[in-house]
C-alpha cells in the first residue's frame, strides 16, 4: 500500500492538525511516513502546503512528484488548483468549498469551481457548513480528513485513533467532536461517490 497525498490550505486553516492526524494513524499502524512542510506568511495568512507520503514500504524521498499525487486535500478552493499539476490522472481532489479571501483579487470564485470540475475525480465539500452544524466551526479540516479518508489507504479506525491521541488532554468533548466531524466528512463523500 502507498498513498500519496498533498495537504494545500492558508495559515491557520489547520493543514497541520490534518498532517499530525494522518501522521500518528500511520505510525500507529506501523507504517512508513514521510512528510514535507512548506509555512508561507502563515500569520498573514499565507499558503500552507504539506507533502505526505505513506507506505508499507520504505520511502526514499519525502517529495512527491508532478504527476504521482494519489490525493489532493485543500482546506480552500484556490490553493487546490495550484497543486492539479501533481495530481495523478487518476487521483482525487478534495477541497473545501469556503474560501479564504487573504488577497484583494482573490479570483471570481465560480470560475475557481469550474476550474475543479474539469477534474475527472473532485469533491467539493461545504465542510465549513457541516462543522457549524456539529457546533465545532474549528473541526472544518478534520471534516475535510473525513471527506479524503475513502482514497487514503488506510484503515479509517486508524484516524480516530490519532484524534484521540492528538486532543486527549483537552477533554473527550473535543475529542467526540473531532470523530464526529471526520465521520461527517465520510458520509459526504461516501454519498457522492455511491451514485
Amino acid at each position: 500500500m502507498k498513498t500519496d497525498i498533498i495537504l494545500s490550505g492558508v495559515g491557520g486553516q489547520g493543514i497541520l492538525s490534518i498532517a499530525a492526524t494522518i501522521g500518528t494513524a500511520a505510525l500507529q499502524d506501523g507504517l512508513n511516513m514521510k512528510q514535507s512542510e512548506v509555512h508561507g506568511m502563515s500569520q498573514r495568512g499565507g499558503d500552507v502546503s504539506s507533502n505526505m507520503r505513506v507506505s508499507d514500504k520504505p520511502i526514499a524521498s519525502d517529495l512527491i512528484s508532478k504527476g504521482k499525487a494519489d490525493v489532493i486535500l485543500s482546506v480552500e478552493p484556490m490553493e487546490a488548483l495550484r497543486f492539479v499539476s501533481y495530481l495523478k490522472p487518476d487521483g482525487w481532489l478534495i477541497t473545501n468549498s469556503k474560501p479564504f479571501k487573504n488577497i484583494p483579487n482573490y479570483p471570481d470564485i465560480e470560475g475557481i469551481y469550474d476550474e475543479i470540475r474539469k477534474i475527472k475525480n473532485h469533491i467539493i465539500v461545504d465542510a465549513d457548513s457541516i462543522a457549524k452544524e456539529l457546533k465545532s466551526l474549528r473541526s472544518s479540516n478534520i471534516v475535510m480528513l473525513g471527506a479524503a479518508s475513502p482514497f487514503i489507504d488506510m484503515n479509517f479506525e486508524s484516524f480516530k485513533n490519532a484524534l484521540r491521541a492528538i486532543f486527549g488532554k483537552k477533554g473527550e468533548d473535543i475529542v467526540a467532536k473531532n470523530i464526529l466531524a471526520l465521520e461527517k466528512g465520510r458520509e459526504f463523500t461516501m454519498s457522492k461517490i455511491n451514485k
